[in-house]
């Protein structure tokens, strides 16, 4: 993988854009660096130049919203990042687009009610979790 790095600045820390490249020359990875630390959005692409994920960071760590997708670009699943731990509402997707599952996270742990979905989008089942 072809690496276009970011600048070190005076105390050897990654600052600026950084993008790297399958072998294919096709991009792989676009974000940005910020005193030695991932910073602001990052984009993660599949071979075939689809996005894989794009979620932001702060001081190195994933926060906020993120999304990934499947090879052939159909969302696979949302959830949201507080100092790289899993919290709020998350839902992952059929592969037909249709909601597979939904719940809510607080610090890695599944909370609350888990609901599960058929392909057709049908409830099938619900799970509690303390």
């Amino acid at each position: 993988m072809k690496t276009i790095k970011a600048k070190p600045d005076a105390n050897k820390l990654k600052n600026g854009l950084i993008k790297e490249y399958f072998k294919n020359g096709s991009v792989a990875i676009e974000g940005k660096y910020g005193n030695g630390k991932k910073t602001g959005t990052w984009k993660y692409y599949l071979l075939n130049g689809n996005i894989k994920a794009i979620g932001k960071y702060k001081d190195g760590k994933m926060v906020g919203a993120w999304k990934w997708y499947r090879e052939n670009g159909e969302l696979l699943q949302t959830g949201s990042f507080k100092d790289e731990k899993k919290q709020s509402t998350w839902k992952r997707y059929h592969p037909n687009g249709k909601l597979y599952d939904e719940g809510k996270y607080l610090e890695n742990e599944k909370i609350g009610e888990w609901k599960i979905y058929d392909s057709t989008g049908k409830l099938t089942k619900t799970k509690k979790y303390k």
